[in-house]
């Protein structure tokens, strides 16, 4: 068992003139460490990329709650008027009315609720085609780090700063994918 450590120790250590000579510039300023941390939301928020995918999502969340807004005024002034028919008309009359009223508000509600789950759904998936696209240059880091894994900080409960990739990787992913894809659109 001994001679199998040493063996892993002259071959780790044999590969590590190799490791360091591959890092670059910035990265060969930090020591090599075997695991990074990187704050996923902080990387999120923090790129060009990730603030147009959230631009991008709040815009279309601020267009669909201008358009329930409308809709829910349109309704309100409709469910006015049907009130104040009420007084002049027979319950026989009335019933019909109210029953299509209630079921085009009904109606409208679930078509809106559909459009707010589809706006979620099209973030959650430019989410994940980001981090799909960010992938490589994390990885490239990683490797250039001399790391053999990069762990999210969330479910680190204590580490030493310097082995968070956070604002390198920022700098990175902004320097190569710019705002992203097209800008994000689909």
């Amino acid at each position: 068992m001994r001679r199998l450590a040493g063996i892993a120790l002259a071959l780790g250590l044999s590969a590590l003139p190799l490791i360091l000579a591959a890092q670059t510039p910035e990265a060969a300023s930090v020591p090599p460490v075997a695991i990074v941390t990187l704050d996923q939301e902080q990387l999120f928020a923090g790129t060009l990329y990730g603030q147009a995918v959230q631009a991008q999502f709040d815009a279309e969340a601020a267009a669909l709650l201008a358009e329930n807004r409308k809709i829910d005024a349109a309704l309100e002034a409709e469910e006015r008027a049907l009130t104040d028919q009420r007084a002049t008309m027979s319950p026989e009359t009335f019933r019909p009315l109210a029953e299509a009223f209630d079921e085009k508000a009904n109606g409208l509600r679930k078509a809106q609720e559909a459009k707010s789950q589809a706006v979620s759904q099209a973030r959650d998936a430019r989410r994940q085609v980001f981090f799909r696209s960010i992938g490589p240059i994390i990885g490239d880091y990683m490797v250039e780090r001399g790391a053999v894994a990069v762990l999210d900080k969330a479910s680190i409960i204590v580490s030493l700063g310097s082995i968070d990739i956070t604002q390198a990787v920022i700098a990175r992913i902004d320097s190569q994918l710019g705002q992203g894809p097209e800008a994000v659109k689909p």
